[in-house]
Parts: structure tokens; C-alpha cells; sequence
């Protein structure tokens, strides 16, 4: 049996942002909401406060966090930029994209695996930049969720899975974008690479850059050995359920007596539909498929649906980040 959340929920008034900036430095956790998903921040410079992160989420020490600014002038407190990296963070920050970059001395091991390259965003959630002023620390911030569960997009999902487990949640509505941002290695400028696809796409970044990203193998290092960044273990994002993966799907594949199983369409699809068939958005629009693929999960596991067959999503781009996040939720 879950335990009875005792977090509390705070709306992002002046007055409260200023108590959980205070709460922040004096190195409490506080659960935040961001444009990709809500995130656990504590201070990412003590590494007490970094390990309660990993503590409550259950998190293995293996896989780094990701540190969270609110100006481009903090990036060399933390890391050691170089051309393409400032190329990237003036085109894309505030937003969905975190650079992996050789660390500062300041920067606890706690936070980077005991790596030297560190993984820095500046977010766009209007709530989160301003606390990170408040607070005038830089916020170490993986997924509010227990680790390699389905991350969360409103503050109800941290209170449901985490509420036992932390005391502060900001709420900032539902996340705008709703999947982790992208990720690209640029510790070696001359080889830029993509470790997690997201909201801000391939071809985006080649374009900024002039020059293509490579792409490593999805062949993960086991989980106790260090990851270079978040995201990128086999399995991860997934629900309780089983999850079947199809190219493409059809109603007259549905089974509406099949109590326990659901059946997930990109978008709406043509014909009579069952209570077991759902769609991610009316047009198979990718923002809206994004923005809904993690709730439809968590409210699919809280149905009691054990087996949810769904449809990979067609094209590049965003779909790219989509499919990452289901054929992550689908392994075993």
C-alpha cells in the first residue's frame, strides 16, 4: 500500500516562491514544474543535497543530473563552454535543450557521476526561472517521479507517485511540452552528438551548426556503470503495464471485451471505438501526441490496464523523441 502523501502543493505566488527559494537554500527539496517535465531540484553545488535527490527518487548514483540555470552567465560557473555551445544556448535558452560539457571544480561528483563533463539547461517555465533567481542557485533537477517511472507533467502526478516522499511542490500547470529535453554531447565541438532526442529536433541543431550531429548506438552501459547523461539507460518511462509496440494500428484490431488491455492510436481513429480505445490528439498533431503521452500512461496504470498496445509515431522531427520514450517504455 502507498503511503499517504504529506507533500504540500503551492501555488506560484510571490510570497510562496520566496519561501521555497529560502527552502532551496537551506537545502530542502522542492518539487518544480519546468516546459518539458516537473523536475526534483535541490542545490546542485552540495552533494548532501544532491544525494536526497537521488535518495528519493530511488535513483542509482550511475546516472548523472542535469543542472538547471537562469542566465547564460552561469554557464562557466559550471561548465567550460566553447563556441557551438554558446551557438546552441543564444539560439535555444531559455527551452527544451541540455548541452554535456566539461565540468567546473565546483560542481560536486554527486551530480555528474563522478564524471568530468556535467549536463546543463537553462529552462523556459516562467515559475522555474524565477525561482532559480530567488534562490540565485543553480538547481540540480532530474524527473519528480521514482525512477524510470513515467515522468510527470502536472503537479498531481508528483503528488500521486512522490508525495511520501518530499514536502514542497510548486505547481506551474501542466507541462507545455510534456517530454525531457534533448540532449547533445559537445565535449569534442568537432563532434557534436545527439544522446537523447526531444523537443528541440535534429535537423533544428544541424542547422545552427552547420554540420550534422552523430548519433551513438542505443546500446546503454548497465545500469551500475556511470552514464554520460540522463535518459539513456534500455528501459525507462515506463508504466506498470506491459507496453506493445505497433507500427501502426487498427480498430478492427481492438478487443472492447479485453478488460485489462487498452489499445492507443497517434490520432483519433475512423469507426466505432470501445472504452479501452484511446487517442493521444483528435489530428495525430506530434505537440499534442507529446504533451499527452505521459499522462495517458500513468492514468491508463492508475485503470488498472495491464497490457497497452500503441502506435509509434510516423515522421522525423519530434517523432523522433516520441518513439525514444515508447521504445524505452517498452523494453524489458
Amino acid at each position: 500500500m502507498t503511503p499517504k502523501p504529506h507533500a504540500r502543493v503551492y501555488r506560484g505566488t510571490a510570497r510562496n516562491l520566496r519561501l521555497l527559494a529560502g527552502k532551496l537554500r537551506r537545502g530542502e527539496l522542492v518539487a518544480v514544474p519546468s516546459e518539458t517535465v516537473y523536475g526534483l531540484a535541490g542545490n546542485a553545488l552540495v552533494g548532501q543535497v544532491c544525494r536526497k535527490i537521488f535518495a528519493a527518487k530511488g535513483r542509482p548514483r550511475t546516472d548523472p543530473l542535469i543542472v538547471h540555470i537562469h542566465a547564460l552567465a552561469q554557464l562557466a560557473q559550471i561548465a567550460v563552454p566553447n563556441a557551438d555551445a554558446l551557438t546552441l544556448a543564444k539560439k535555444f535558452w531559455p527551452g527544451p535543450l541540455t548541452l554535456i560539457l566539461p565540468k567546473t571544480d565546483l560542481v560536486p561528483d554527486e551530480v555528474t557521476a563522478d564524471q568530468p563533463s556535467v549536463a546543463v539547461r537553462m529552462p523556459a517555465h516562467p515559475l522555474f526561472r524565477r525561482l532559480l533567481k530567488l534562490c540565485a542557485l543553480p538547481l540540480a533537477a532530474p524527473s519528480a517521479n521514482p525512477f524510470g517511472y513515467v515522468s510527470p507533467t502536472t503537479a498531481l502526478h508528483v503528488r500521486d507517485s512522490m508525495g511520501h516522499k518530499i514536502k514542497h511542490i510548486l505547481d506551474g500547470g501542466h507541462a507545455t511540452i510534456g517530454l525531457e529535453s534533448t540532449i547533445v554531447d559537445l565535449r569534442d565541438p568537432q563532434r557534436p552528438r545527439l544522446l537523447r532526442p526531444g523537443p528541440i529536433t535534429r535537423a533544428q541543431l544541424e542547422r545552427t551548426l552547420g554540420r550534422p550531429l552523430t548519433v551513438p548506438p542505443r546500446k546503454a552501459k548497465p545500469q551500475d556503470q556511470a552514464q554520460l547523461a540522463p535518459g539513456m539507460l534500455p528501459r525507462h518511462y515506463s508504466p506498470k503495464a506491459r507496453v506493445v509496440l505497433h507500427q501502426k494500428l487498427a480498430i478492427t484490431e481492438t478487443a472492447p471485451a479485453a478488460t485489462h488491455t487498452a489499445w492507443v492510436f497517434q490520432k483519433k481513429p475512423d469507426g466505432r471505438t470501445s472504452k479501452n480505445v484511446f487517442w493521444l490528439d483528435p489530428k495525430g498533431n506530434l505537440k499534442g501526441v507529446a504533451n499527452r503521452l505521459f499522462d495517458q500512461l500513468r492514468q491508463l496504470d492508475a485503470a488498472g490496464i495491464r497490457t497497452i498496445h500503441i502506435e509509434l509515431a510516423a515522421g522525423g522531427g519530434l517523432a523522433e523523441a516520441i518513439n525514444d520514450r515508447l521504445n524505452r517504455a517498452a523494453a524489458k
